[in-house]
C-alpha cells in the first residue's frame, strides 16, 4: 500500500507519482482558509467505490493540514474468485465420490435381493456379495476421511448394508441369531 502525506502546495508532485489514471487528481484553492478537492468522474466512480483510493484530511496541532492520500490495489476480487474456483472443484469432486457411493451401494442391495430370491441359494454365494461389501465399505470410508461425508452418515450406510446381509442370510438360514438371556 503506497501512501502519502503532502501539503496542498505539493499535492501537484503527488499527483505525477501516482499511475496515470490517477493524475487527474488536483487541489484547488478557493481562498486561503478552504481547499477542495476535484477528480474526474471516472476516477472517483472507479477507485473511490471499489476502495483503490481513499482520501483523508488530518489536523497537525502547529495549526497546518496536510491530505493524505492512499492508493492500493485491492485483492479481495481476486480471492473471491480463487474461493468460487476452489469450491466448484470440490463440488464435482465430491459430487462423482458419492455418486459412485450411491452406484457401489446399488450393486450390494441387488445382489443380496437376488440371492435373497433365490430359492436354491448356497452359503458360497454370499462371498461374491462380500466383496462387493467390503468395496463399498472402502469407497465410504475414503469419502469420510475426506470430508465428503459426514461420519454418521458413513456408519448409518456401512450399517444397512450389513443389515440388509445379515437378513438375507437368516432368510436362508445360514445365520441364526443368539437368543437373548432372560433376565
Amino acid at each position: 500500500m503506497a501512501s502519502a502525506v503532502h501539503s496542498s502546495s505539493s499535492c501537484l508532485a503527488m499527483a505525477m507519482a501516482l499511475p496515470s489514471k490517477l493524475s487527474t487528481l488536483s487541489i484547488n484553492a478557493a481562498s486561503s482558509n478552504s481547499r477542495s478537492l476535484s477528480f474526474s468522474s471516472a476516477l472517483s466512480h472507479d477507485y473511490f467505490s471499489r476502495g483503490c483510493l481513499s482520501m483523508g484530511s488530518i489536523q497537525y496541532p502547529i495549526i497546518r493540514r496536510s491530505i493524505v492520500c492512499e492508493a492500493a490495489p485491492t485483492k479481495k476480487a481476486d480471492s473471491a474468485a480463487k474461493r468460487v474456483r476452489q469450491a466448484e472443484k470440490r463440488r464435482l469432486y465430491n459430487k462423482a465420490r458419492k455418486s459412485e457411493i450411491r452406484t457401489r451401494m446399488k450393486k450390494v442391495l441387488e445382489a443380496l435381493e437376488t440371492l435373497k430370491k433365490k430359492p436354491d441359494a448356497q452359503a458360497e454365494e454370499v462371498i461374491t456379495v462380500e466383496k462387493l461389501i467390503a468395496d463399498a465399505y472402502s469407497i465410504i470410508d475414503k469419502a469420510v476421511k475426506v470430508g465428503t461425508l459426514h461420519r454418521n452418515t458413513g456408519a448409518r450406510r456401512k450399517s444397512r448394508l450389513a443389515r440388509r446381509k445379515k437378513a438375507v442370510e437368516i432368510h436362508h438360514g445360514w445365520y441364526t441369531p443368539a437368543s437373548e438371556a432372560t433376565v
